[in-house]
């Protein structure tokens, strides 16, 4: 009994309880740590990003397992359906499917890659200095990003398409030309969103304390901008790098689907469909494969910009 009461009037002893792991995971890691965690959970980020993977190895590697001419003409194949020596069937000169599909997907993703950097560079230049700066330059250059903004770009693509093809061509070559003036065309039209991105982010962060203790310790405007407010901004437009690189590859699959992208003998997954819309009828395969092709693609690329747009949001859990 006396063991009993001891026992009831004993205070008992207090522990601190560590919360669980799965409490103090979110909020504790690096920033890095932390926007892998989000984008982990996003099953369409996941997704997009097994699909696109397995497109660009796809792509980079398969013509050394598929080692089939991309260009032999066989016309007793012509418009085949898919067999097992032609798994995507072949085309109306007899061309197999699978080995130009394999191949215009380096160059239709290249475009889509290098047309990125163009933006992304020309935009994050444009929206750095402008809204570093401020006053009359902002205006002027915000005023200029407008009205790159109302133009028709399409048209305007088509026309400069047209206008400088010729001319490229003969300096740089065919292939390699048309692959430059592209890129430098595409991407100097998709740069207006990125630069208005970075001009936001600058506006904001150039009026933190960090930045006025930097002014204050004597740094240059040019290591304000690149060094201490840029690297702080970069998270929209990481996102908006993915979403441009899709864009890109839309336009010059439009480019070719027209005729004025790449020639037919560069087989580019826009211009395998310009080739294959006559041959809808009785050879549909000529442009399901090409066109699930940039389906998935684009589609993928777009699953992991949004899983970006959430991971790298410090608002959301």
């Amino acid at each position: 009994m006396l063991k009993r009461s001891l026992n009831q009037n004993s205070e008992e002893p207090k522990f601190s309880v560590s919360p669980a792991a799965e409490d103090i995971a979110p909020g504790q890691g690096t920033l890095g740590q932390e926007a892998w965690r989000k984008f982990r959970r996003n099953r369409q980020a996941l997704f997009g990003s097994v699909v696109l993977l397995i497109i660009v190895l796809s792509v980079l590697l398969g013509l050394f397992i598929y080692s089939t001419p991309i260009n032999k003409i066989d016309f007793a194949q012509s418009a085949h359906p898919p067999s097992w020596e032609h798994p995507f069937g072949t085309n109306d000169l007899g061309q197999d499917i699978l080995a130009r599909l394999l191949y215009g997907g380096r160059i239709s993703i290249a475009v889509g890659i290098f047309s990125m950097l163009v933006a992304i560079l020309l935009g994050t230049f444009i929206g750095a200095i402008s809204g570093f700066y401020g006053g009359l330059l902002d205006m002027m250059l915000m005023r200029f990003t407008d009205l790159c903004l109302a133009l028709p770009r399409l048209p305007l693509l088509l026309l400069v398409i047209f206008l400088f093809r010729d001319p490229i061509k003969a300096i740089a070559g065919q292939e390699v030309g048309i692959f430059v003036l592209i890129v430098l065309i595409v991407g100097g039209l998709n740069w207006m969103g990125v630069a208005r991105l970075v001009r936001s982010g600058f506006l904001t962060v150039r009026e933190m304390e960090f930045v006025t203790a930097a002014r204050a310790l004597g740094a240059s405007p040019q290591r304000l901008i690149w060094v201490h407010i840029l690297p702080n901004v970069m998270s929209p437009v990481l996102v908006a790098a993915t979403l441009s690189v899709s864009n890109a590859i839309i336009t010059e699959s439009t480019l070719s689907f027209f005729g004025l992208g790449f020639p037919p003998d560069v087989p580019t997954w826009g211009r395998m469909l310009y080739d294959g819309q006559n041959f809808l009828e009785f050879a549909p395969h000529m442009v399901l494969f090409p066109g699930t092709a940039i389906f998935l693609t684009v589609l993928s690329i777009n699953y992991i910009g949004d899983g970006l747009r959430d991971a790298l949001d410090a608002r959301l859990s």
